[in-house]
């Protein structure tokens, strides 16, 4: 019997997050080619409805909703509020089976925001190398998997989600990249193969070992042996470091990052990487929990590795987009330190750094692509005086970067901040030492950004930067930033908006390692 809160329209609601941009990309691909601008156009009227979608289930019963039922055997299992489950391939264990919870909901939220901002920015702003048209299509179809990747609640459909967005990212980066693009779009989809190998060879064991590919049957290890999990964690932490990226499988990053298009490296670090600690968190850690555990100290050991490594890196970095996407793998190393507490405080840090990564890192990804767009370069010799040239861009930059470093009050505050709490509150000379080393990493996150800051906007102003077009950003840019400078504020100063659905998923998550 479906609960009463999982009405047929919420139920074609959550289908629609997935197709509807599905249905965008085939219509978008199949206008004339010479209607570019057109194409454009109709993606974004597409990537709004999504949106809006996404907004309508933005409900107390979905967002922090979801039912506890006891099995047969003692166990607790949590259902999400809503859920579309059916068979589709019964001899595979695959049932097309998606769910909401405050797990995965902001992060769907996220994802169809940035899209539409992406899809926006493109109607005035076609990045050069192909058509405008297919590049949108090829953001709609990167958002159906993301958006399914966070939505599955089988282990074999999250695998398929997870893989969808392969393709795409590769030709948005080889198509509209800079200079270097094949090199670094080649790079990317070999490491993200080599990831996908082994996140395959993991289903297959978990679902071979406990006949179902049912995430919220598979919750707290159900079934599986204490060897099978060590084995599938081990799978499953490999290839979500590869996607994710973490430390020391990041090399891909930068260079994909650096010369992807402005709106292929929002979308890269605002979402794309998520699909890896989110799953890190719905699959390593809730399927495999004992794995988590006995893994959980070379974590915490690879985590704190990367926030520091990622800090120093940055400290040298002279490409602005280089600089921004090896900070990604420090903020990603917290995200990765609250996991590997396995504790619920820890998994909320997660959690929220995961979000507030996605927007602050969104944000200066787009400020990035502004000035390399009327600078030519992103050399950061070569830039200086942003702020007497370009007044406006020069103060968003300054507001993205210290939300970045982790001001209070800002987003990216809470899941650093609890990420070494949690490591403190796990205990031990090990944990307390690794929160002590993140905490010095988190310092050195501050120095990296004011040297950006200081030569970027500070600085004195460089023949280049000198000759910046004016007026400062067009109104089509502001309506693309405005967004992300506004959630920056509402989640670090109201951070309840991403966990307040949190508590009992990361319970049960949880629950099963202890």
């Amino acid at each position: 019997m479906i609960p009463p809160e999982v009405s047929p329209v919420i139920q074609a609601l959550l289908l629609a997050l997935v197709i509807v941009p599905a249905l965008g990309a085939v219509v978008v691909a199949l206008l004339p080619a010479g209607r570019d601008r057109a194409g454009r156009l109709v993606a974004t009227g597409f990537a709004a409805l999504t949106f809006v979608v996404a907004l309508l289930l933005a409900r107390p019963s979905v967002y922090g909703g979801g039912r506890l039922e006891t099995t047969a055997d003692g166990r607790l299992l949590f259902l999400p509020a809503v859920e579309v489950h059916t068979s589709w391939v019964p001899a595979l264990h695959l049932d097309l089976h998606l769910g909401l919870d405050g797990v995965s909901y902001p992060l769907v939220l996220l994802t169809t925001l940035l899209t539409l901002l992406c899809c926006a920015y493109t109607v005035w702003w076609a990045p050069d190398g192909g058509s405008g048209r297919t590049l949108v299509a090829l953001l709609l179809v990167l958002e159906v998997g993301i958006v399914g990747t966070f939505l599955a609640l089988n282990v074999v459909l999250f695998f398929v989600f997870f893989e969808v967005v392969l393709l795409p990212m590769y030709a948005v980066i080889a198509g509209w990249g800079g200079p270097g693009r094949r090199a670094a779009a080649r790079k990317f989809v070999l490491y993200t193969l080599f990831g996908s190998v082994l996140l395959l060879l993991g289903v297959f064991t978990v679902v071979t070992a406990a006949g179902t590919g049912d995430l919220t049957v598979l919750a707290g290890g159900a079934g599986l042996s204490r060897t099978t999990q060590y084995v599938a964690f081990t799978l499953f932490a490999v290839a979500f470091a590869v996607k994710a990226p973490l430390w020391p499988l990041h090399t891909w990053l930068p260079d994909a990052h650096t010369e992807a298009p402005t709106v292929g490296s929002v979308v890269l670090a605002g979402v794309l990487l998520k699909m890896g600690t989110y799953g890190l968190i719905r699959i390593g850690l809730g399927v495999t929990p004992l794995g988590a555990v006995w893994a959980s100290g070379v974590l915490g050991i690879l985590a704190v590795a990367a926030i520091v490594v990622g800090s120093l890196v940055c400290l040298r970095q002279t490409e602005l987009k280089r600089l921004i996407a090896y900070s990604s793998v420090g903020h990603m190393g917290f995200v990765l330190l609250g996991i590997a507490t396995v504790t619920i405080t820890g998994v909320q840090a997660a959690l929220i750094g995961n979000v507030a990564h996605g927007i602050i890192t969104g944000l200066l990804f787009f400020l990035a692509g502004a000035i390399k767009d009327r600078a030519h370069t992103g050399d950061l010799a070569e830039l200086g005086g942003l702020r007497e040239t370009a007044p406006r861009l020069a103060g968003l930059l300054g507001f993205a970067a210290i939300a970045s470093l982790g001001l209070p009050g800002l987003a990216g505050f809470w899941g650093e901040a609890f990420a070494v709490v949690a490591a403190v509150q796990r205990g031990g000379p090990l944990w307390v030492t690794l929160a002590v080393v993140a905490a010095i990493g988190g310092a050195l996150t501050a120095a990296y950004f004011l040297r950006l800051l200081r030569r970027v906007t500070h600085g004195p102003a460089t023949p280049l930067v000198a000759e910046l077009p004016r007026p400062v950003p067009a109104g089509y840019e502001w309506a693309a930033w405005a967004p992300l400078v506004l959630l920056a504020l509402l989640v670090g100063l109201m951070p309840a908006l991403v966990l307040a659905g949190t508590g009992a998923p990361v319970e049960i998550l949880t629950g099963g390692a202890w």
